[in-house]
């Protein structure tokens, strides 16, 4: 085989490859371009305050929802505990705006209570007189348990007070057998040193009876009670509070406890009584009542009503900034 032309043929070469290394050139730019477009907006932060934190949780119980295992919720998930924290990416930035703030958040009751009669109906002193350690709570005309509604709550509320920057401890994370009692609820507060302690609970009170309401320690001394420093800024907690979870869709003010400024003042609750720090009880409603029965049951509630009591957390940790 015979090679008549070569300077013609390496020519004809020379010019083509001129010609497409300006378009190759261009293209890869255009690809590094958008490339670096897309990297950059990976990490830009949101421009809104994190939304509620959803409908998956678990309530608790043996069964999520008031007793059936593994039922999807409204988006088709079967609902798991939310644990909050590190394994689920909540902790907050430097700069948020609960950072190197300490929140309590205090379950009420504990669903194994009724397995310990002997051990929650100890007497402990409260300060004022005593009282039982701790008592089963109630529960919805189904059967679904007021302290199953109160760790599910407390678990929703601390995934979105840790998004915000917050530490947050549970007083019992469906970790110990029963309790702890009401005096040791106060003492966990009192030991974390917590800018604020807020008590859940659901009421158990006559049918007829609906609305939330926000239960503030009076002031006072006696024995081991002394309320005298937090009286004021547990008020202005509660006032908070009861502001914004006011505004929760659905929630309402209770209609049986006389609550104008949606808090009342107590002066028998040694949850509130032996606290050295600010605390208030919340009563997110009536289980007995089928309409605040019917959004205890409800996951999406639960995570607006969560929403609602960060953000009143939220608004009393930050006033006068």
């Amino acid at each position: 085989m015979s090679y008549r032309t070569p300077s013609r043929r390496g020519g004809t070469l020379v010019i083509v490859l001129a010609s497409l290394v300006p378009l190759c050139f261009a293209g890869w730019l255009v690809w590094q371009s958008a490339r670096g477009s897309a990297d950059e907006g990976s990490d830009s932060p949101p421009a809104l305050m994190p939304g509620p934190s959803g409908s998956d949780g678990s309530d608790g119980s043996e069964g999520p929802d008031g007793g059936k295992p593994g039922a999807p919720d409204k988006r088709g998930k079967s609902p798991q505990p939310d644990k909050g924290g590190k394994e689920n990416g909540n902790r907050g930035q430097k700069g948020d705006p609960l950072e190197g703030m300490t929140v309590v958040l205090d379950p009420g009751h504990n669903p194994n209570n009724r397995k310990h009669p002997d051990k929650i109906n100890r007497l402990v002193d409260i300060g004022t007189n005593k009282k039982a350690c701790d008592t089963t709570g109630t529960e919805t005309n189904s059967g679904y348990a007021e302290a199953s509604f109160t760790l599910d709550l407390a678990r929703r509320v601390r995934t979105d007070l840790e998004k915000q920057g917050a530490s947050v401890k549970l007083t019992q994370d469906g970790d110990r057998s029963y309790g702890p009692c009401i005096d040791e609820r106060a003492e966990i507060g009192n030991t974390a040193k917590a800018d604020a302690v807020v008590s859940l609970h659901a009421d158990g009170a006559a049918q007829g009876g609906h609305g939330f309401h926000v239960i503030v320690p009076a002031s006072l001394r006696a024995g081991d009670a002394d309320t005298t420093a937090i009286s004021a800024p547990s008020r202005r907690l509660g006032t908070s509070l009861a502001a914004a979870f006011d505004k929760v869709e659905g929630a309402r003010k209770s209609n049986y406890i006389d609550a104008e400024k949606g808090y009342v003042t107590r002066d028998d609750l040694g949850g509130l009584n032996l606290s050295k720090v600010p605390k208030v009880f919340l009563e997110c409603g009536n289980m007995r009542d089928a309409g605040d029965a019917a959004q205890f049951t409800d996951p999406e509630w639960r995570g607006r009503a969560a929403y609602g009591i960060a953000q009143g957390i939220t608004d009393f940790l930050t006033e006068g900034r």
